[in-house]
C-alpha cells in the first residue's frame, strides 16, 4: 500500500510517498480503506521530531480517517464490510488502509461524505473531552474558547452553544471571527486589536471554564478571568511553554482549577469510552445537521505538503483534509 512518508526533521516540501505491506487486523481490529484524512498539528510536530507515536503506535503520520472497512479481525464483531466509518487512529492515518480498533470507530452521519466524516473525529472529540469530562461544563455557563476558528475551537462552539452556554472567542482576524459567530460565539475578539481579557471583563463579566491552545502569558489574564471555582483547560502552548510570572494568590482567590490534556496518548479504554459517551450524546446531531464539520480546504495527496505549510502558517479555518 501506499503511504505519505518523512524523515525526522525535515521540511513539510520533503514528504514524500512510499510503500509498505497492507497492515492485517488482530483481535478486534478492523482493516480500513482510507478515502480521506485529517490533518493535525501533532502530525506537523511529530514530522519535525517534537512529538513522536507512543509506543508500539504506528509510526506512519495521522491521527484522523474515514472510508469503508474492508476487513475484521477474528474477533471483531461491530462493524461488517462495506461500512462507511470515521474515528480515531494513534498513527497510521497517512496510508491507503489502517487497522483501527473497532471502539474507536463511530459510522459516518447521514449526508456527510467520507471527506467531510474525515474532519470530525479529532477535533469534536478534543473539543467533548475538554468541555465535558474535564471541564464539567453545565448548561448556560459562560465558556471562554480561544481560537476559536481552529478545528477544535469550532467544534467546542458549537457544543457549547447545544447546551446553551454564552460563548466569548478570540481569533485573528475579521473573517475567522465572522466564522465564530456564524456557528454561535456572542462574543468575538480579535486579539491583535484589542486586549481579550479587558473585552471579556467589560462586556461578558467573568466566565466559568476557559479553553486555551496558547499558553504562554495567556495563563495570568485567564485566570484573572474565571469566576470562583473556574475551569482552565489547557490543550496546547503555541503561546510558548513557560509565563514570566504567575499569579498564585489571584489562582488561589478564584479557586481555580487548571487542567492539560492531551488525546493521542490515552489509553485504548479511555478513548472507547470517550467515543461512546460523544456517540451516544451528540453523534445524532450530526445527523439532524445541528452539528457540522466544518473543512477548509480539500487537498489531494500531492498536495500534502501544502496542508501541512497551511497549517503552520496558522493559515486555515476549521480542518484541512487530504483525500486519495
Amino acid at each position: 500500500m501506499k503511504f505519505i512518508d518523512f524523515n525526522v526533521g525535515c521540511r513539510a516540501d520533503e514528504l514524500f510517498l512510499s510503500e509498505c505491506i497492507k497492515p492485517i487486523p488482530m483481535g478486534t481490529e478492523v482493516l480500513v480503506e482510507v478515502k480521506s484524512f485529517g490533518i493535525n498539528r501533532a502530525d506537523t510536530l511529530q514530522r519535525k521530531g517534537l512529538y513522536p507515536a507512543p509506543r508500539g503506535e504506528s509510526p506512519i503520520l495521522g491521527l484522523e480517517v474515514a472510508g469503508i472497512v474492508v476487513g475484521v479481525g477474528p474477533d471483531a464483531d461491530r462493524w461488517r464490510e462495506g461500512d462507511t466509518v470515521f474515528g480515531l487512529v494513534a498513527g497510521g492515518g497517512y496510508a491507503e488502509f489502517v487497522t483501527v480498533e473497532q471502539s474507536h470507530l463511530m459510522p459516518i452521519p447521514k449526508g456527510l461524505t467520507c471527506t467531510e466524516a474525515a474532519g470530525i473525529a479529532e477535533v469534536f472529540l478534543t473539543a467533548y473531552q475538554a468541555l465535558f469530562e474535564l471541564g464539567n461544563m453545565e448548561p448556560k455557563q459562560h465558556v471562554l474558547i480561544h481560537a476559536g476558528a481552529s478545528g477544535v475551537g469550532l467544534a467546542a462552539i458549537q457544543l457549547a452553544v447545544q447546551r446553551e452556554c454564552l460563548v466569548a472567542t478570540t481569533a485573528s482576524s475579521e473573517q475567522k471571527l465572522e466564522l465564530c459567530a456564524k456557528y454561535g460565539a456572542k462574543l468575538c475578539i480579535n486579539y491583535r486589536d484589542h486586549e481579550f481579557a479587558e473585552v471579556v471583563s467589560t462586556d461578558l463579566g467573568r466566565v466559568d471554564l476557559i479553553l486555551d491552545v496558547v499558553g504562554g502569558e495567556y495563563l495570568n489574564e485567564n485566570i484573572r478571568l474565571l469566576n470562583l471555582d473556574g475551569i482552565v483547560i489547557q490543550l496546547a502552548m503555541l503561546g510558548g511553554r513557560y509565563t514570566r510570572q504567575f499569579d498564585m494568590g489571584m489562582m488561589l482567590s478564584r479557586r481555580a482549577t487548571i487542567k492539560a490534556s492531551t488525546l493521542r496518548n490515552r489509553s485504548n479504554s479511555y478513548k472507547t469510552q470517550l467515543i461512546a459517551d460523544f456517540s451516544g450524546e451528540f453523534l445524532p446531531d450530526f445527523d439532524k445537521e445541528k452539528l457540522l464539520p466544518v473543512i477548509d480546504t480539500v487537498f489531494s495527496v500531492d498536495k500534502i505538503a501544502l496542508a501541512h505549510e497551511r497549517l503552520e502558517r496558522n493559515d486555515s479555518i476549521g480542518k484541512l483534509v487530504v483525500n486519495w
